[in-house]
Parts: C-alpha cells; sequence; structure tokens
C-alpha cells in the first residue's frame, strides 16, 4: 500500500510562486507514488485579521489553483478543513498533552506576532498544535513542506510520540517531505515570499504585472552599475531562473552576469517572460472553471464525504485510548 501524506495551504489571498514552487508543484509529483490528502485549511486562516468578504471566494480559488496546476480531485483527496470537524477536536485533546514550553520556542508564532500586533490571538500560538492534529488526524507518514515548516513537523512528531507514551501507540511518527525548491526568497531577497510581507508573485498575475512586480525585486546588491559584473549566486532573481527557464537560458544569464554582458533589467525580462509561458495554462485553466459553482461544491463535498470515515475511526480510537468511550459504545 502507498504511504499516505498530508499538507495543505491557508485561502488567506492570491496563492504565489513561492506556494507554487515550495508546495503545489511538488504535490502533482506525488500524487502517483503516495496516498495524497490536501487541505484548504481555513481554519487556520482566521489566526490572523482577515477579510470575512472575501473568506468563501479565496476557498474556492485555493481550489481551482489546485487542479489548475495539476493536482486531480481524482488522484487525490482535496476537502475543506472546516468540513471535518474532528480536526478541531483532536486539537484540544492534543493540548492536554503538549507542554507550554513546546509550544513558546515555535519561531513562526514570532514571526507572525510581530506581523499582527494588532491581534496576537491565541489561536496563533496554538496554531501548530491544529496543524499537527490535521496531519495525525489521517495517520499520515509523510507531510511535503517547505524549510519554514519543518520545525512544525518535529513539533508534530514530538505531539505524537508525547500523545503514544501517555494512552498507548496511536500516531505515527511523521517525516518531512522537502520540495526541490524547499525555501523560495520574496522580492525583497530576503524574506521567505509572503502575502503577509507583500513581497510576492501570484500565480495568477496578468503577464504585465509580473513584469512590473520583477522589476521592483531586489538583485546583487553589489551591483551598482550596468557595467558592474554581477554575481547570480546572491540573486534571487537567478534562483527563479532555475525554475522557471530553460538550461540553456540559465547558462545563458549566468555567463552574461558574471561579465556584465545583460543588465539586472535584461535579467528580470527574460525571467517573466519565462514565467508568463509556464504560468499561462494554469490561468487559462483557472478562468475556465472560475465560475462553476457547482463543480467546485461537488469536488468539496466529495473530498469531505471520501475523509471523513478515516477521521471518525481515529477519533474513535482516540477517545477509547482516553477511556472516554461508554463501554456500550456510546
Amino acid at each position: 500500500m502507498k504511504k499516505r501524506l498530508f499538507s495543505g495551504l491557508q485561502p488567506s489571498g492570491e496563492i504565489h510562486l513561492g506556494n507554487y514552487l515550495g508546495a503545489i508543484q511538488n504535490w502533482v509529483s506525488l500524487m502517483d507514488t503516495y496516498e495524497c490528502i490536501y487541505c484548504i485549511v481555513d481554519y487556520h486562516a482566521i489566526t490572523a485579521t482577515y477579510d470575512v468578504a472575501m473568506m468563501r471566494e479565496n476557498i474556492e480559488d485555493a481550489l481551482l489553483v489546485y487542479i489548475a496546476c495539476g493536482i486531480d480531485p481524482e488522484a487525490a483527496t482535496i476537502f475543506l478543513q472546516s468540513d471535518v470537524p474532528e480536526h478541531t477536536e483532536l486539537a484540544w485533546i492534543f493540548n492536554t498533552v503538549t507542554p507550554m514550553g513546546l509550544l513558546e520556542r515555535m519561531t513562526q508564532y514570532k514571526d507572525k506576532a510581530k506581523q499582527n500586533k494588532e491581534n496576537v490571538n491565541v489561536g496563533l500560538f496554538d496554531y501548530p498544535v491544529l496543524q499537527a492534529a490535521d496531519i495525525l488526524l489521517y495517520k499520515a507518514e509523510m507531510v511535503p513542506v517547505g524549510q519554514d515548516q519543518v520545525q512544525h513537523v518535529e513539533f508534530t512528531r514530538d505531539v505524537a510520540r508525547k500523545f503514544n507514551n501517555l494512552y498507548g501507540d496511536a500516531f505515527p511518527e511523521p517525516k518531512a517531505l522537502l520540495s526541490h525548491t524547499p525555501k523560495v526568497l520574496g522580492l525583497d531577497g530576503k524574506s521567505k515570499m509572503s502575502k503577509s510581507m507583500k513581497n510576492y508573485v501570484s500565480v495568477l498575475a496578468e503577464p504585465e504585472v509580473v513584469h512590473k512586480s520583477l522589476a521592483t525585486a531586489v538583485t546583487d546588491v553589489n551591483r551598482k552599475r550596468r557595467s558592474d559584473p554581477g554575481n547570480p549566486e546572491v540573486c534571487n532573481i537567478f534562483t527563479l531562473h532555475r525554475s522557471f527557464s530553460s538550461e540553456q537560458e540559465i547558462v545563458h544569464v549566468d555567463t552574461e552576469c558574471r561579465t556584465a554582458g545583460i543588465g539586472c533589467i535584461d535579467c528580470k525580462k527574460i525571467l517573466a517572460n519565462n514565467i508568463n509561458t509556464h504560468m499561462e495554462p494554469i490561468r487559462d485553466k483557472f478562468c475556465s472553471m472560475k465560475d462553476d459553482h457547482n463543480y467546485i461544491g461537488d469536488v468539496l463535498a466529495a473530498g469531505a464525504e471520501k475523509i471523513r470515515p478515516i477521521a471518525r475511526d481515529t477519533m474513535a480510537e482516540v477517545r477509547d485510548k482516553l477511556g472516554i468511550t461508554r463501554k456500550n459504545g456510546g
């Protein structure tokens, strides 16, 4: 039997190239090898301030981006987190076995708290516990993630181990499965590409928007003039070339940058053209499905129906191990 894996993205706005390269592209490649469960984690999305009126559209757009990028609902399970209440039930149980010190060490909470100073809520602090419940509810053995999420997978392993030690073996200790592009920097060249940092390029951006966005991107800060030779190894634009340009173009850009044969503007134009060529069929497929709300509803309903029996079986086992199931099975 195939090993089971779980992963998900928040419907907190536009899905960007960092999500695509660091997660979704990898998800597509894994469908033949693993039993894949891909979630739209809407409960995670509400831990930060958000536009309530846009949430439903963001959920639908996330689903359609998954599919447009190549995730087949027939080959993988795609569902909405809030459609399966066992996620939050298991999260509460995990709260009772998770030491506060373990949560306090989570670096992503510290980063998010700085970005959301007006709304540093308990959910933001407890985010990793719900994430552990997301994964372990389906007893996933593998979790495809970016570099920034490896600590969360280690946290999940700790929670599984803690529960198993207290109540008996119930959960595997899942392993992180990194993509070929585990960390994608944003247009600032410093932080990871992120909606909250506003340093991203949307996977659905129109060609002119891609060109405009890349025009502002930071390159080699030591290259002050067009005539100065550059160093592609420290340039985030060149990193993106590795994902969107041909081998021949990558060699050309590398050589010409180092010898000042081309400038940063030229380098960005080549990249923008290649991104647009790569993403055009994804944008087109997304647009072809955008207004088909019956299809969107059917995919999410089918995914939830398929996944609920697994969630219920896990919770029945957990309640039994906790001693909170009545003898008559109630």
